[in-house]
């Protein structure tokens, strides 16, 4: 027995030894039969020879003992690396003074301005998404994280090993005065009016874990725990007077709670953030990208969790006892709900405790991050009420040398990561739910494109060309490029509803810039065709084309879905075929043809080097309005009008009691191409004022010094309409026009005494030959060149009596403002 047990081990290590070798030795195979048949041949020609099967033996002896050798090494590594983590799982603390040294040289010019620059749009984002009641409107300002940077270690740095990996834990002591973050804040009502917040001091404090990933090529770091949080505020009126912090109760407390939050949700374990290590850096800024995600299956659902989790709910009165009864008879369908941002999809129904779906979608990301989050729920296709289980994520980064990271928390707060080259390849990750004990889920993960701040694209080895134009990046452009964007919304497919009956009207709304165009409604069906064509004026900066689908309805127009899309970036003469996914919804694509070309109607005015925004500026003159709502109980309105040009506000004069209010007061504003937009508000001194009407005004392609006149009707009420000229003043134009008619009016009276002058000598001379004939004709024209001198006469008296009675209306115009009430902040 024992015999054939060490005949088994012998052979099972001859059959590894083999094997390690033609994997050391790819050609062993073909050279083994060689090496049998020139034995052959030389035993039968010299029969006492035997080198070959001597050196054939050197030859296993040395390999064996190589292979010996390394399988020594293993054995010790992994012993090695048992001891550490069950004996030794702490190293001794060790200093990091010259860390600390390092990090406060290179933080004030390097660290400082990035770092600031990348969180101030964040924060911005965040505070905005999550403003207290008493504030309506919030405005970052300033953002300056100051000159001390944070202490790292200042106790030591030891290593902590946690599972199978070897982390690093370091204090974090971040207390600073020098930090200047402003924001201006437009407060809520009751309060109205202005402040300002002052962010002047901070302090973070706990202990970080940073461990090493992918062999190296990342870091991954995160709070041990929630740190302590401490923010300074100061608060201040809009014009810069101080004011007590009682001013504006709870928004220290706000404040800190959404720092708080925003850590825990990003970076306190097992949550982690991402630093890269590329190998190279091919200095590109992604902007955003197109994965395919599919779920693939989840395994091992521990059922009766589910149960003792929906019963413990707290919203488990709310279950019907119909289904409280099914679900202890039978296992309830599951699904997933995929969710990246404002985009969400769902997976089919399976009845399993190992569900398996095989569902793919297409998911659009924004920014070079993403959190992909996987919702696992309980119910059915008409079920009232579904139950949510558990849910769990995958974070994804681009990275410098045009590779992927992918992410996640593995089994026992551990770490899963997995590495993409490049686009174009599968990952494939077995994901835990974030319960204990609750299931696995298995997903796979394909990068098919990363978009870049350029408009250049990387996509898959199946695309035709590595680097393309992309409707989703983005270029640094001029805000008018003069270029036209001729956008087919073609078809749609996948369209939900509400409606019980699946019936679908569905119609589409695109918003370019200040431009909004409509598609047709196509009734009954969820996979509509239009193939509409809209054209829009190109416009730099990042500017999204907005993209809503609508179910028309009788009372209220149902929404299916949403998107944006942007068009930078795009070549002329290129034409981009795609299936734009549509947010906040279950499902639905549309597909969008996007073109570009040249303007010419507008080619030697829009792309003239000469043409600048700061070369004039925009007059526009209010005249009156029509069929104005009556705000007022009394059945009239106190109308006025509030401009709004870029960050400058104007207002006009207060009409008092009139639906049909009369204003003729000019406006003038520096031609910055910033949008104008029209507010007319109703007039009350104690009350609120009430918004009768709003409506943006359309300059950008008026020719310069040529004046627009048009009736514009009002958005957002029954009714009204506001009459304007606006006009874009070019000054060498205008000069140029001012001096061709001072010209064009002295050239007319020097004319007029020149031919006067002439009349006179011929009529001296007629005189003199004593002619009467040509006497009584000369005194003809001298009777007209009188007439005309008398007409030019009369049209400078005319233009000097207008010039006088615009300087009367001026002074009325300044005394009827000073007597008007005083513009209120807003």
């Amino acid at each position: 027995m024992n015999r054939k047990r060490m005949r088994n081990l012998y052979a099972k290590e001859a059959v590894e030894f083999l094997n390690h070798v033609i994997e050391e030795k790819p050609l062993l195979p073909f050279l083994i039969p060689l090496g049998f048949f020139a034995w052959a041949i030389e035993r039968w020609l010299v029969p006492f020879s035997n080198w070959i099967p001597m050196a054939f033996a050197v030859w296993a002896t040395i390999e064996y003992g190589r292979f010996q050798r390394q399988l020594l090494i293993e054995r010790m590594n992994r012993r090695w690396k048992q001891l550490i983590l069950h004996s030794t799982p702490v190293t001794p603390l060790e200093p990091c003074a010259w860390l600390n040294k390092i990090l406060m040289e290179v933080w004030p010019n390097y660290m400082e301005p990035k770092l600031s620059y990348k969180f101030s749009s964040m924060v911005e984002r965040r505070l905005k998404d999550r403003k207290p009641k008493l504030i309506e409107k919030l405005e970052l300002q300033e953002f300056s994280l100051g000159s001390c940077p944070p202490n790292l270690g200042q106790h030591g740095v030891h290593w902590v090993t946690l599972g199978e990996q070897s982390v690093m834990r370091l204090d974090f002591d971040w207390d600073t005065n020098e930090m200047s973050v402003l924001l201006l804040a437009k407060l809520a009502k009751p309060l109205m009016g202005t402040a300002r917040i002052v962010i002047n001091s901070i302090h973070i404090k706990g202990d970080v874990l940073i461990t090493p990933i992918l062999d190296g090529q990342a870091l991954l770091y995160s709070f041990e725990s929630t740190p302590e949080v401490r923010i300074g505020v100061a608060f201040g009126s809009g014009n810069g007077q101080t004011l007590p912090a009682t001013e504006l109760p709870g928004v220290s407390s706000w404040l800190v709670r959404i720092l708080t939050e925003t850590l825990a949700k990003m970076m306190v374990e097992p949550r982690r953030a991402c630093f890269s290590l590329p190998s190279k850096d091919l200095r590109k800024k992604a902007v955003g990208g197109l994965i395919s995600v599919t779920v693939v299956s989840a395994s091992n659902l521990n059922l009766n969790s589910v149960k003792r989790n929906i019963e413990e709910s707290p919203e488990s009165s709310l279950v019907s006892s119909q289904s409280s009864v099914s679900l202890g008879n039978q296992i309830e369908q599951t699904f997933i709900e995929v969710e990246l941002g404002n985009l969400s999809r769902k997976t089919n129904f399976s009845r399993s405790s190992n569900p398996t779906w095989n569902s793919v979608f297409n998911l659009v990301m924004h920014g070079d991050t993403g959190i992909i989050r996987f919702h696992l729920c309980e119910g059915g296709p008409s079920s009232v009420k579904l139950n949510y289980l558990s849910s769990c994520e995958i974070k994804m980064k681009y990275v410098a040398d045009d590779s992927t990271t992918f992410w996640a928390i593995g089994p026992n707060s551990g770490v899963l990561a997995k590495h993409a080259e490049n686009c174009g390849q599968e990952v494939e990750m077995v994901i835990p739910f974030e319960d204990t004990n609750f299931g696995e889920l298995t997903v796979r993960l394909v990068l098919k494109e990363w978009q870049f701040s350029d408009g250049s694209v990387t996509m898959s080895s199946s695309s035709d060309g590595q680097f393309q134009s992309s409707i989703y990046g983005s270029s640094s452009m001029p805000l008018r490029t003069g270029r036209k964007l001729s956008i087919t919304v073609v078809e749609g497919r996948d369209l939900t509803t509400k409606d019980k009956s699946g019936k679908c009207d569905p119609y589409v709304k695109l918003e370019y810039g200040k431009v909004l165009q409509k598609t047709k409604t196509v009734y009954h069906t969820t996979t509509p065709v239009w193939n509409q064509t809209f054209e829009f004026d190109e416009i730099g900066g990042g500017e999204y084309l907005k993209i809503k689908c609508y179910n028309a309805e009788k009372i209220s127009d149902e929404n299916v879905g949403s998107a944006r899309v942007s068009l930078e970036g795009l070549l002329e003469g290129s034409c981009r075929d795609v299936w734009i996914p549509l947010e906040k919804a279950n499902s639905g694509e549309l597909r969008l043809q996007i073109q570009v070309a040249k303007n010419n109607a507008h080619e030697g005015y829009w792309n003239s080097s000469q043409r600048s925004f700061s070369a004039g500026w925009i007059e526009l003159v209010l005249i009156e309005a029509r069929d104005l709502i009556a705000a007022d109980l009394r059945g009239t309105s106190d109308p006025y009008v509030r401009v709004h040009y870029g960050n400058l506000k104007k207002r006009t004069k207060v009409i008092y009691k009139t639906l049909h209010p009369q204003w003729h007061q000019t406006l003038e504003f520096p031609d910055t191409g910033s949008r104008l937009v029209l507010h007319v508000k109703d007039h009350n001194a104690v009350l609120p004022e009430t918004n009768i009407g709003d409506c943006a005004v359309e300059y950008e392609m008026l020719p310069p010094n040529q004046v627009a006149d048009k009736w514009i009707p009002l958005q957002g009420v029954r009714s009204g309409e506001i009459h304007v000229r606006v006009t874009r003043r070019i000054p060498e134009v205008q000069n140029k026009q001012k001096n061709s008619g001072r010209v064009s009016s002295l050239s007319k009276a020097h004319k007029i005494s020149g031919k006067m002058r002439e009349i006179l000598k011929n009529y001296q001379g007629l005189v003199a030959d004593g002619e009467l004939e040509g006497l009584s004709s000369a005194l003809s024209e001298l009777e007209s060149a009188e007439d005309a001198k008398e007409d030019y006469i009369l049209s400078l008296e005319r233009e000097k009596t207008l010039l006088v009675n615009k300087i009367n209306d001026l002074g009325h115009e300044i005394l009827r403002s000073s007597s008007s009430p005083s513009s209120l902040p807003y």
